[in-house]
């Protein structure tokens, strides 16, 4: 007997779009088909079922500043959000630049069981940019996404160094693309607001400088470059011709980068500083081009917890970063004008391809397959209440918004540990 079914669902995969029921027994998908039965049944009428998400990027604050967040809560907020693997960002205190570290946060994900978490790992020693970290010890220990996140390699000697040696390795370098110089002090995005509100700005040529080196230097070197977080217009144009001249470049966004703009600063509410900023409506609408084109390859949050007494302070001490695992999912349903099956494909299997996980996430909804999936109600409405969310910090910027769609169940490894838009674990 099968011990789950997924009852009265659309399927939405890469193999397309069907109805069927999906019955799960000893971890996988065992059947899938017409009016299937089991022990136990989940209801998704009117819902899709997909693969689960597959999140790039994403802050989880342990070791170090568990006050944010935790391996575990970060994990539950991400099976909410329809998540069932999550890459979890290097600048955590220690640095996640030692084997050491990184098997005790892959540790801390296994413990929880909510979803799995895959610790990536530094470039350069403590993310200072100044030392090429030990990647082909982490690598053997499994790590497959390496970067800096926060900080940008500023050294181009250093970064063509690493992309070189990267080379015999089956791994993704991943550029936090700022040049620090450009940026220093900077509060928000430089321009027409910013300088109404006599801010120090952070100019999109920062940016677009760094991306442009590494391409370059991708094109020296034949090394495989992910660029974190794009921000701008150009950023895109520039990836754009990377992908057209066969350079193997990949790319995000993340979703407040494609529904939020700098005016939301005017308030001087520190909730809304982010890194890279917040940027201009012809930024949003280039994003989502890119998206909507496959010059941009993944959605990916960001999410970055912060403590209320953190985020409470002045914009220029105030530390950048928002919340974004649960409402990754409505945001790209409602602002990007894709059909249903190109959101799935960004929020799962293409980005399950860059992390190196394709084996068990963003996979085909099949007899045989792992049981990760995310179920969903693409028309159900709901409001934000960042007093109900499950991180451990309050600080999204979406506080109070109503959305279209959310995760009813999510199955990890043949586990509902989302039922009915509540964690079980």
């Amino acid at each position: 007997m099968n011990e789950w079914v997924i009852k009265g669902a659309t399927i939405v995969d890469p193999d397309g779009t069907r109805q069927g029921d999906v019955a799960i027994s000893g971890g996988r998908i065992s059947e899938v088909g017409a009016d299937l039965s089991g022990e136990r049944v989940l209801d998704a009428s009117g819902c899709i079922v997909s693969p689960g998400f597959v999140d790039l990027h994403v802050h989880l604050r342990q070791p170090g500043r568990e006050e944010a967040e935790t391996v575990e809560t970060g994990s539950r907020a991400a099976a909410l959000g329809g998540f069932t693997a999550i890459v979890a960002m290097p600048n955590t205190e220690p640095a996640q630049d030692s084997v050491a570290v990184v098997e005790q946060v892959r540790r801390w994900g296994e413990e929880a069981g909510l979803c799995e978490v895959l610790p990536s790992g530094c470039l350069t020693l403590d993310r200072a940019g100044e030392r090429m970290a030990p990647i082909a010890e982490l690598a053997a220990s499994g790590v497959r996404l390496f970067t800096d996140d926060g900080n940008g390699v500023q050294d181009p000697l250093l970064m063509r160094r690493i992309m070189e040696y990267s080379l015999d390795l089956d791994v993704v370098l991943a550029q936090h693309c700022e040049v620090a110089s450009l940026t220093a002090g900077a509060v928000m995005h430089e321009g027409c607001c910013s300088s109404h509100l006599g801010l120090p700005g952070w100019p999109a040529v920062a940016e677009e400088l760094m991306v442009f080196r590494d391409i370059e230097l991708a094109r020296l070197t034949g090394a495989r470059v992910h660029f974190l977080h794009l921000s701008t217009a150009r950023s895109v144009a520039l990836v754009r011709q990377a992908k057209a001249d066969g350079l193997r470049i990949t790319a995000e966004a993340a979703p407040h980068h494609f529904t939020l703009t700098d005016e939301m600063l005017r308030t001087f509410d520190a909730t809304f500083k982010v890194n890279p900023p917040l940027r201009t409506r012809d930024d949003i609408a280039a994003l989502k081009v890119g998206l909507r084109d496959g010059t941009i390859d993944a959605i990916a949050t960001d999410h970055a917890p912060h403590p209320a007494a953190l985020k409470e302070q002045p914009l220029d001490t105030a530390p950048p970063g928002m919340l974004g695992l649960q409402t990754a999912l409505p945001l790209a349903l409602g602002e990007l004008g894709l059909d249903l099956p190109e959101v799935v494909a960004l929020l799962s299997w293409r980005p399950a391809a860059i992390a190196g996980v394709s084996d068990r996430h963003g996979t085909a909804v099949r007899p045989g397959a792992v049981a990760n999936l995310a179920v969903f109600d693409p028309e159900a409405t709901w409001t934000v209440d960042a007093t109900r969310l499950a991180s451990k910090s309050r600080n999204t910027p979406y506080q109070g918004r109503t959305m279209r769609g959310q995760v009813r169940h999510t199955v990890f490894r043949g586990t509902p540990v989302v039922i009915d838009g509540e964690a079980q674990r």
